[in-house]
């Protein structure tokens, strides 16, 4: 105890005269005193140093924490012209995609400047109720550096497009597919196996199709012809083309189309029984607009023109060692300048490629 005493003594001597011995160090540097009770006695003071006063430039480093600092001091004026932009002009579901201004912040940002104008410098932000330093800074770092979007695709689930509903084992065992698409004046199909390879792919004129009257025998006549010609496959996937009825001109079409689709279904497939559940039906519908989804070919609900995409599915099948689909030689020259212009007929012929195509992706997405 007397130690300890003549020690605080000694310490207390020292720096009250000023006497720095060999402790001398520049007064300017000399910490502020602050004084600790003593826990011994209770009735001494024991002197240190403030710590928090020795370097004052580290506790105010630039990283606009300090609430005693100008907000505009922390950004450069470009800085500054980006963030007041959007706070001015954002509307309020605009600004709740900024971090912290969920809520009231952005209903109160927008009656701030409705009642007092538009903010011209980020100090007058943190006059917004809720908003102040620390919150307002988070939010301008926030616009300045916004999170970055993860594009999420969504699972096309091939059930919901597949007609009728059918056994997905029974889907996953086939071998090979016949892809047809039905059009005003002709029939186009592919027929593409397991291994994403085109073992044909064809389109034949129907002249007796939309000739005035839809007469039953011609039409008969014409689609028997294609299904003659039919390669032999596990299924037959047949083009659904949803046609609304809005239009009174396009009721002829509509009519043709499921005319067409019915002859192939009874064509194809005439012993099959909805009451036979051991085996599976040859014949399916597949939704046209739930291709062009997969292909990115949607327009709104309309659906572009898949040339593009036959035509680099073609180069690829030369060029890369693991393209997406597999072309004949053959197949390739007889058909490497047909989609150029972008005809009816190259439109068929690339629509059935696709959704050929698009049965074995989707197949396997949905497994994953």
């Amino acid at each position: 105890m007397m130690r300890m005493w003549v020690a605080r003594r000694f310490l207390s001597s020292v720096v009250h005269r000023g006497q720095f011995g060999l402790f001398q160090r520049p007064p300017s540097c000399f910490p502020e005193l602050r004084y600790l009770q003593c826990t011994c006695c209770w009735r001494s003071r024991i002197p240190i140093a403030g710590f928090e006063t020795l370097n004052p430039i580290i506790s105010s480093s630039g990283d606009c924490k300090d609430d005693e600092r100008s907000l505009d001091s922390c950004y450069t004026s470009d800085q500054r012209s980006v963030i007041l932009n959007l706070l001015n002009n954002a509307t309020v579901s605009e600004l709740t995609t900024v971090k912290l201004l969920r809520g009231r912040k952005s209903v109160n940002i927008v009656d701030h400047r409705t009642k007092n104008g538009p903010f011209k410098t980020l100090e007058s932000v943190t006059s917004v109720p809720l908003l102040k330093h620390k919150s307002a800074t988070i939010v301008f770092n926030s616009i300045l550096n916004p999170p970055e979007k993860k594009e999420r695709k969504v699972k096309m689930n091939l059930a919901k497009f597949i007609r009728p509903e059918i056994n997905r084992s029974w889907l996953e065992e086939a071998s090979s597919i016949v892809s047809l698409i039905c059009g005003t004046n002709s029939i186009a199909w592919a027929h593409v196996d397991r291994g994403m390879t085109v073992l044909d792919w064809q389109q034949l004129a129907c002249p007796n199709f939309l000739k005035g009257t839809y007469d039953a025998p011609s039409y008969l006549n014409d689609i028997s012809y294609v299904v003659s010609l039919l390669p032999s496959a596990d299924f037959y996937i047949v083009e659904k083309n949803i046609i609304t009825l809005q239009n009174p001109t396009l009721f002829p079409v509509l009519a043709h189309m499921r005319s067409v689709e019915a002859m192939l279904f009874a064509l194809l497939e005439p012993r099959y029984s909805e009451t036979d559940g051991n085996s599976p039906p040859r014949v399916l519908n597949m939704k046209r607009g739930m291709v062009g989804r997969h292909f990115g070919l949607m327009l709104g609900e309309s659906r572009t023109s898949g040339a593009e995409m036959v035509m680099t599915m073609m180069t690829e099948s030369v060029t890369q060692k693991l393209p997406r689909l597999n072309f004949p030689h053959e197949l390739l020259i007889k058909y490497k300048d047909a989609f150029q212009m972008r005809t009816r007929r190259g439109d068929e012929l690339c629509d059935a490629l696709l959704q050929g195509v698009a049965f074995y992706e989707l197949l396997s997405e949905s497994s994953k």
